[in-house]
């Protein structure tokens, strides 16, 4: 194994060196003022025990196992007789899918063959994200949630028959659990997402929340040992955050999409136009294990950070993902890097907040090379489809999905800390009337909007041919070649057709 030391600038040493290695990465999961819940909140859903006895959240606050380089996952029950599967949780996606076939990577599969209760809906899907994808067939079946809400519910649920890059070396989950809205689901939006069963057919309130306690440690060295988490559902536990729920509008219902109004390194504003922010879309997705970036503001943050960091002979592998830093262990110069904080628009338009993460969470522990080194990552990298609020920034904080009061909450983690020091912060309100009113004015046209077109564009490109067909066929009258008329010769749609 070999080490390319680097230094600091004459003022600083400390023992850097860089690992030229690779890495993967996981499946690549109104109010008058700026909204905030005290964590004495009495409005009915952060109660710790729902009244009704439909939810009890203090069960699940440790329903979730893993970590954000391969991903948080839930156990459940699946058909009849029920068969135990962990999936994958994903809030960047829509399709509830498990294994149906054997894979390389999984121990087990859903064989819906030994489940008197699946029945198959004739349909084929297939889901592609942003590293990975999966084909199968789709059905339904019922399932129940042992650390989850009381009931048996049936969904729909996807059989995973072949796939690439999906399931990872080492992973303990056999199927993902999409979360987001119908307008993603597959093969279209008539497929009801699973969340959206549970709610219809338990009737818990229409919202989920989310701990991920994976900050600042390293990745669960086998599956015997992994770390955690909680999915509440159906409402808010207040022993899994500190201080307050800041919250954000949700401002398009497809993936979870917010309005980033601004970032900043170190406390320094990157000074970006709002809308290069939100390129695309800028969303929530806990199946996403960094921090992505559009390009622009890639470059930007990893140019503020290279200046603030003092770490002036740094390898650009570290930054585009190739190569690990390696430090002595016991000796990460954690103070030399910035904190990086994200501003995100607040119910109330004028006004912002941001959600702030040091750096043992984007400085990311992933290996031991022997008994005096510790290797890390760049938990940040760009991206090509928007800016991406994933698993590196979550692990900071307790996040809520609030579907019916269309808005999601951040509050800090009670599990984001390391030696008791809290490993990310929260700070608001700030005004924001210097900043655009949307600064995601041109949203992408959605893939249905698209489809439709495309099939008007296919039906008039039909009739257009039918048309042509017909001319062709029909026996064309020859006679004088008289001023202004058309002729064989003269044809246009002969000489096209030549």
């Amino acid at each position: 194994m070999v080490f390319f030391p680097s230094t600091c600038n004459s003022k600083f040493t400390f023992p850097l060196k860089i690992y030229p290695g690779n890495f993967n990465s996981s499946v690549d999961i109104d109010f008058s003022s700026l909204e905030k819940n005290e964590s004495s909140s009495t409005n009915g859903i952060s109660l710790a025990t729902d009244p009704s006895g439909k939810v009890n959240f203090l069960q699940m606050v440790n329903n979730l196992q893993g970590d954000s380089g391969r991903g948080y996952y839930i156990e459940m029950l699946l058909g009849t007789p029920s068969q135990t599967l962990n999936v994958l949780v994903d809030t960047g996606s829509s399709n509830f899918a498990v294994a149906g076939a054997p894979d390389p990577y999984i121990t087990h599969f859903f064989n819906s063959k030994l489940s008197s209760s699946y029945q198959s809906s004739g349909m084929d899907v297939s889901v592609r994200y942003t590293k990975g994808n999966w084909v199968g067939k789709l059905g339904t079946d019922i399932v129940t949630i042992p650390k989850g809400p009381n009931g048996t519910v049936t969904v729909n649920v996807a059989t995973i028959l072949q796939s690439e890059n999906f399931f990872l070396p080492r992973v303990n989950w056999q199927g993902i659990l999409g979360l987001a809205y119908k307008m993603l689901a597959r093969p279209d939006s008539s497929v009801e997402p699973f969340f959206d069963s549970l709610v219809r057919q338990t009737g818990i309130p229409d919202m989920f929340s989310l701990q991920m306690c994976g900050a600042g440690r390293m990745s669960a060295s086998s599956t015997l040992d992994p770390l955690g988490g909680g999915l509440v559902m159906g409402g808010i536990e207040p022993t899994l955050y500190k201080g307050s729920i800041w919250y954000t509008p949700i401002k398009e219902e497809w993936y979870y999409q917010v309005e980033v109004l601004k970032l900043e390194v170190g406390g320094q504003n990157l000074n970006l136009d709002c809308q290069e922010y939100n390129t695309d879309k800028a969303i929530v997705d806990s199946g996403t294990t960094l921090l992505r970036l559009p390009q622009n503001v890639f470059n930007a943050v990893v140019d503020a950070i290279i200046r603030t960091s003092l770490i002036q002979q740094f390898s650009s592998g570290f930054w585009t993902g190739t190569k690990l830093a390696c430090w002595t262990k016991g000796e990460t110069q954690w103070s030399f890097f910035p904190k990086i904080s994200i501003y995100l628009r607040g119910m109330n338009a004028s006004q912002s907040f941001h959600i702030t993460i040091l750096p043992q969470l984007y400085i990311q522990l992933v290996a031991d090379v022997d008994d005096t080194l510790e290797c890390y990552r760049f938990g940040i990298t760009s991206s090509t489809s928007g800016l991406v609020i994933g698993a590196t920034v979550m692990e900071g904080f307790y996040v809520t999905f609030d579907r019916a009061q269309k808005k999601i909450g951040f509050a800090v983690s009670t599990c984001a800390e390391k030696n008791g020091s809290p490993l990310s912060e929260i700070g608001g309100p700030f005004p924001a009337s210097d900043i655009s009113s949307n600064c995601a004015e041109t949203p992408a046209i959605r893939e249905p909007v698209l489809w439709i077109i495309s099939y008007a564009l296919m039906g008039l490109c039909a009739f257009i041919l039918i048309i042509l067909v017909i001319l062709l066929l029909v026996p064309c009258r020859h006679g004088d070649d008289t001023e202004g008329g058309v002729t064989d010769e003269s044809s246009l749609i002969r000489h096209r057709f030549k």
